[in-house]
């Protein structure tokens, strides 16, 4: 079997949703109006989204799509009681019916799925990254201005409050001029055995999963571990990096790096996974900013976290608050610009209320029906995934790769 090239299947896949909107008009939705949302990709991800996207009133999950029937039946208790089971995504898109989609598939179909809901008229919630490598930027920033589409992409941080606040903190110079940014996103979990659970692969529809990357056996490992292997995923930068990236763009009000020097080892991972499991890059930004990014999961220090260091004093921001530490000459007392209660050592995967989640699909929602731009929009998806593919390109082809423009779009 001979697979398209991403470009081909791109273009495809805009053809096939642009017949069908043909047929499906724009429907205006009215301020009471329900939204009926289909979700394409029910795995843990997803499902997470769907217990809070549940919850939001005048929302109503009716389709449920994947390619195995496993996580359907996880997904289905969360999904209208009579919501439809489908495994072609096609079906979703021509679905008249359904006004908006929930992407949480694995980061191949990203691009390709938003661009045909973009086409089919469709909004769009995606997990992040975005894209899956840098060439698709381009036609995802065109569909979704062509198509006047909302797409909110799954960097959640943006919805945090404390993030928030800490970001208007910055941009309203109370730390002075921003020259580096720290980000880290540390673990300690034994994820290296190649054990598989006994689950019933038989329904898997393995070409559906494949979709637009080369033939391959079926491999229930790579199946359930899609992150760590180069056509599913791109390891620690595009799956965990892509979080942090986005807050410093969006708090410096920058777009995209022009340098980066990366290294990756397989320090347990050896012989089992494709991506390394302990990484770092070093990212040069207009304005002589330097970005440093550090993650691994063999040791858990320093969590999740990233620290803004200006002039007059640094910040600290982790997912439960942040806090500012000045630098000597400062004269403000760092007890006066404390907020979070939680101690700075807590692990990578410590989630602090109000549910920043719960707020990003809110978001989404409400934008449904203003028609307003969401908090995490398409265009800074695309930039903070080519960050992240900038940093795998340079680890992965010598060390060091600079930003070219043949590769991506002008954000």
């Amino acid at each position: 079997m001979t697979s398209p090239t991403r470009r081909e299947f791109l273009q495809a896949a805009g053809v096939l949703a642009a017949s069908s909107a043909i047929f499906s008009p724009e429907r205006v939705l009215a301020a009471n109006e329900t939204i009926r949302v289909g979700c394409i990709g029910v795995g843990g991800r997803c499902r997470k989204l769907m217990e809070s996207l549940r919850t939001i009133p005048g929302v109503k999950i009716t389709t449920l799509c994947d390619i195995w029937d496993h996580p359907i039946g996880l997904a289905k208790p969360l999904a209208d009681d009579k919501a439809v089971v489908v495994k072609d995504w096609q079906r979703v898109l021509d679905d008249k019916n359904i006004d908006a989609v929930v992407i949480g598939t694995p980061d191949h179909w990203h691009a390709p799925l938003t661009l045909a809901a973009c086409a089919a008229g469709k909004d769009v919630y995606v997990e992040k990254p975005l894209t899956h490598d840098l060439s698709e930027g381009a036609a995802l920033l065109e569909a979704s201005q062509k198509h006047k589409r909302i797409v909110q992409v799954g960097t959640q941080q943006r919805s945090m409050p404390h993030i928030i606040a800490a970001r208007e903190l910055i941009q309203a110079g109370h730390i002075g001029k921003v020259m580096r940014v720290h980000m880290s996103w540390n673990r300690n979990q034994d994820r290296f055995k190649r054990n598989i659970p006994a689950l019933d692969f038989k329904s898997v529809e393995w070409q559906k999963f494949l979709g637009n990357v080369k033939d391959q056996p079926f491999d229930e490992y790579r199946l359930l571990n899609w992150r760590w292997f180069w056509d599913f995923g791109g390891g620690i930068f595009t799956d965990l990096m892509v979080h942090w990236i986005d807050v410093a763009h969006w708090v410096l009000n920058v777009d995209h790096p022009e340098h980066a020097v990366s290294i990756g080892q397989h320090i347990n991972s050896e012989g089992l996974w494709e991506t390394p499991d302990s990484v770092q890059t070093v990212m040069t930004y207009p304005g002589n900013i330097q970005m440093h990014f550090e993650g691994t999961f063999s040791n858990a220090r320093n969590g999740a976290r990233i620290e803004f260091q200006g002039t007059d004093a640094s910040i600290h921001i982790d997912r439960g608050g942040y806090q500012v530490i000045p630098e000597r000459k400062s004269k403000v007392p760092a007890s006066e610009l404390i907020l979070g209660t939680e101690p700075a050592w807590r692990n990578a995967d410590f989630y602090n209320k109000p549910d920043g989640e719960l707020v990003h699909l809110t978001n989404w929602v409400d934008c449904l029906r203003s028609r307003k731009q969401p908090s995490a929009p398409i265009e800074a998806g695309v930039s903070a995934a080519s960050a992240a593919h900038l940093a795998n390109l340079a680890m992965r082809y010598g060390g060091s790769s600079k930003w070219a423009d043949q590769f991506q779009p002008e954000l």
